[in-house]
């Protein structure tokens, strides 16, 4: 996700120039790293970008969270209802067009 060549600056470089990185930033949408003595410091994200890396950080800790559960257990065809419906709105799979 992040290009090394690309998307690490430095701090400096990100506050004299923050127009030309916003427009990378749009651009890209992908986060850039920024550095202060050369060490990782910041990570700037466009809202877009944010907001996807956001929404794939909660699906894997719901992930997470249902491998950790014990017990019983579930059908796969009920917890994957489940899950359509919380992330996508809708209870049944969505057909193929054929």
């Amino acid at each position: 996700m992040i290009d090394v060549a690309k998307d690490i600056h430095p701090l400096t470089a990100f506050k004299r120039q923050t127009a030309k990185f916003a427009r990378l930033l749009q651009r890209s949408h992908r986060p850039l790293v920024l550095t202060v003595d050369g060490r990782a410091r910041f990570v700037v994200f466009d809202a877009e970008a944010y907001e996807d890396w956001k929404d794939r950080m909660e699906k894997v800790e719901a992930v997470n969270e249902a491998l950790g559960e014990t017990g019983k257990g579930r059908p796969a065809e009920e917890v994957h209802a489940q899950l359509r419906k919380k992330h996508f709105g809708v209870s049944r799979p969505v057909s193929k067009a054929r």
